[in-house]
């Protein structure tokens, strides 16, 4: 399994939320049908849009959030 799969699932377990559920979830919020064939087969062939994952994160209750690396914390 891939990497986004993996976190995407432990995000929704979080939350005590299947992938069917979040399927659901994202066609509300898109108002169009939205399959868990549809979301398992994007996140396994790693082909989901950022727009959606985006979408993912709002509706589990987190914000995606861009950490510059090039900074070093200092100890």
């Amino acid at each position: 399994m891939s990497k986004i799969v993996n976190e995407i699932k432990n995000l929704a377990n979080d939350r005590d939320m299947t992938l069917k559920e979040l399927a659901e979830q994202i066609g509300r919020y898109r108002n169009k049908n939205y399959s868990l064939a549809s979301l398992s087969q994007k996140l396994r062939n790693e082909t989901i849009s950022y727009k959606e994952v985006k979408l993912i994160a709002q509706i589990l209750g987190y914000r995606i959030k861009f950490v510059d690396m090039r900074i070093k914390d200092i100890f």
